[in-house]
């Protein structure tokens, strides 16, 4: 049987094209039938890499009298969450609202026939267990309450519009010292292992990338040690992928050995991004060679076939959480033999396993040091991987989104001058040519297979923030001027001028029953704050009354929501720092004259000052905080005896 979906070209929705359920894409089609049959809708969101989206689709979706209730008593629509991120941000808020519970995927919800959200849940199983009630008697009584109570129901809907105005309340505040609000967040790390204090652990990089930012700053140790403490245990643990490189999406238990095996490209993003940043720092040989590890993963595995980045690998394989991943004790002693004794004393390894009678690869606290031992490791190591390759690999969601592309772009470019990989940054424009083919000067935020899915705010903040990387990092002011248009249409296209912030969706473009205003920091950091970022540095580079009135109007918002938001507000946190230290980094001349200091520069500051370019007969460099200049500077130990006298970080 096939349905509504069978023309999507989403990966995740793909997966649901068969199901008896008849479901319909998001769009005018679906929500005109609801309000012509006046039955309510069933909303259900996922992604392809998702498990328990996959659990409940073979319980539920794929049953035939399951189905038939379904498909009599709703109309069902399905969405892939990175198709649609604005409308998962808008349900899982009015889930959290609705029930006061945490939400999730898959996100299971009940709309009105005019598309506006009652009650809902995440995950239904098809016989209650642990106190989440079956599905099938969900949809009977949801069924019957709506039918009873139609009209009530219907007029509910202001109220919740209303609730959505209140959530998003500013103070009077419009500047503040920011440190403090990085300094309360330290309480709820985990001083043993890293993270956060809990489980499920989730890596939440940027939120230690402004912990960095901050050390980097004051020169604090307690920023300084769960950065270190959070990359150690990730990078040694099971949430690291110790055969190819790559991490999960976040580790089950407390202790970072269990991951729940999905690979998202937007958290490997991050964890390079951090990662690059801290090898700089502390210049560990161990950081770099997962650094390149994963860096290759990316380019090896996550390339689809239009040259860009996919999104996603499943954590399933042959319908098995984590199979293609671990190892059994007896095979693992069968293929490497009599150099099982020698990867034993790199790794835990054991009978029993530590994942349903199998092994999670985890390190040793104490490697091996001996580098014919280690040079023995790598290769035994390859000879597993080689092994584990013959196994049904995990489905990959092959679609490229516009902002993760751009913003592995930026990322790259930064690798490169850390690492001295020039090779990096050849990469990094053969990718920029492709997405710019593609995009064909009109940003979209999903490709595939030609078909260009809507936009949203993050595909053009971080397309602009590649395209000032660029410019910073090459002095070519073609990515400059390419960086401005692209800002001044995304202000164009998504600036509230009664909020003074930029909507996730285009202002006259929403098909949601409200205007997604969305604040917080996700999977990435937040598209507003990445705008205010980019608006500053372009009104230090460019030096004009737009920009400056630009980058005022937000940092002055941005402060009045982060007295009540700021644990998920903390790359404006970073941000908003940076923007009000205005840091440059002026090049008079050609900076390739100077081309040691200029290599320094790069590598030490890309990320926390802006790269200015001037045309000058000779060659020098001027450092300015706040508008306060040093003298002409030709030499690294110049500029250290500067930036440290003024500390500048």
């Amino acid at each position: 049987m096939e349905n509504f979906l069978k023309n999507e070209k989403s990966p995740y929705l793909k997966q649901h094209q068969n199901n008896p359920v008849n479901w319909y894409p998001w769009g005018k089609k679906a929500l005109e039938k609801a309000k012509e049959l006046k039955k309510p809708i069933f909303l259900s969101v996922g992604y392809a890499s998702c498990h328990w989206c996959h659990v409940m689709a073979h319980e539920s979706f794929e049953n035939e009298m399951t189905a038939s209730i379904m498909n009599e008593k709703f109309i069902n629509i399905k969405v892939d969450r990175e198709e649609r991120p604005d409308l998962d941000h808008v349900f899982q808020k009015s889930l959290a609202i609705l029930t006061g519970t945490p939400g999730g995927w898959p996100l299971s919800m009940f709309l009105d026939e005019n598309g506006v959200p009652f009650t809902g849940g995440t995950y239904f199983p098809p016989k209650e267990i642990h106190g989440r009630p079956d599905f099938i008697k969900v949809l009977k009584s949801v069924s019957e309450v709506y039918g009873n109570n139609r009209e009530k129901i219907i007029n509910q809907a202001t109220q919740i519009t209303k609730i959505f105005e209140e959530l998003n309340q500013k103070s009077s505040v419009i500047n503040q010292n920011l440190q403090p609000y990085v300094e309360k967040v330290l309480t709820y790390l985990d001083t043993e292992v890293g993270g956060f204090k809990g489980s499920p652990k989730f890596p939440q990089f940027y939120v230690f990338d402004c912990l960095f930012y901050y050390f980097k700053k004051t020169q604090k140790k307690e920023f300084y040690l769960p950065v270190k403490k959070l990359l150690t245990n990730v990078c040694a643990k099971g949430l690291y992928d110790h055969l190819e490189g790559g991490i999960a999406r976040y580790s089950v238990d407390e202790q970072w050995i269990v991951p729940h095996f999905e690979k998202m490209l937007y958290d490997n993003i991050l964890f390079i991004e951090l990662l690059v940043k801290f090898y700089q720092e502390n210049k560990e040989n161990y950081f770099k060679e997962k650094l390149l590890q994963t860096i290759n993963f990316i380019h090896n595995k996550f390339v689809n076939s239009e040259n860009l980045l996919g999104s996603a690998y499943d954590a399933d394989s042959d319908g098995i959480e984590g199979k293609y991943y671990v190892w059994n004790y007896k095979d693992l002693k069968k293929i490497l033999g009599e150099d099982f004794n020698i990867f034993e004393k790199n790794f835990y390894i054991s009978e029993n396993g530590n994942f349903e009678n199998d092994n999670i690869l985890i390190e040793k606290e104490n490697l091996i040091s001996n580098e014919k031992d280690r040079d023995n490791v790598k290769i035994l190591k390859e000879k597993l991987l080689t092994e584990r390759e013959k196994r049904n690999k995990p489905l990959f969601d092959d679609k490229s989104q516009t902002d993760l592309n751009t913003f592995w772009i930026k990322t790259l470019v930064h690798a490169s001058e850390v690492l001295d990989n020039y090779k990096f940054f050849t990469k990094s424009l053969e990718f920029y040519e492709t997405i710019n083919k593609k995009l064909d000067e009109k940003i979209f935020h999903c490709y595939k297979d030609d078909t260009k899915v809507n936009v949203f705010l993050e595909d053009y903040t971080y397309y602009s923030l590649m395209l000032i990387t660029f410019y910073e990092s090459t002095g070519e002011e073609k990515y400059l001027i390419a960086c401005e248009k692209v800002m001044l249409k995304a202000w164009e296209l998504f600036f509230d001028k009664k909020n003074n912030l930029l909507h996730k969706n285009p202002i006259n473009k929403n098909d949601l029953f409200v205007n997604p205003i969305d604040i917080n920091d996700g999977n990435i950091p937040n598209g507003n704050s990445i705008y205010m970022y980019i608006s500053n540095k372009l009104e230090l580079i460019l030096g004009t009354e737009d920009w400056k009135a630009k980058t005022e109007t937000l940092m002055k918002c941005f402060h009045s929501y982060i007295n009540l938001h700021s644990i998920q507000m903390f790359s404006y946190l970073k941000y908003l720092d940076i923007a009000e230290q205005k840091i440059t980094f002026t090049f008079f001349g050609n900076p390739k004259n100077i081309n040691e200091l200029y290599k320094y520069t790069k590598k030490n500051y890309l990320n926390s000052a802006t790269f200015i370019y001037k045309k000058n007969e000779k060659d020098y460099l001027v450092v300015c905080k706040n508008k306060t200049c040093s003298l002409p500077l030709t030499k690294i130990n110049e500029l250290e005896e500067y930036t440290k006298k003024n500390n500048i970080n």
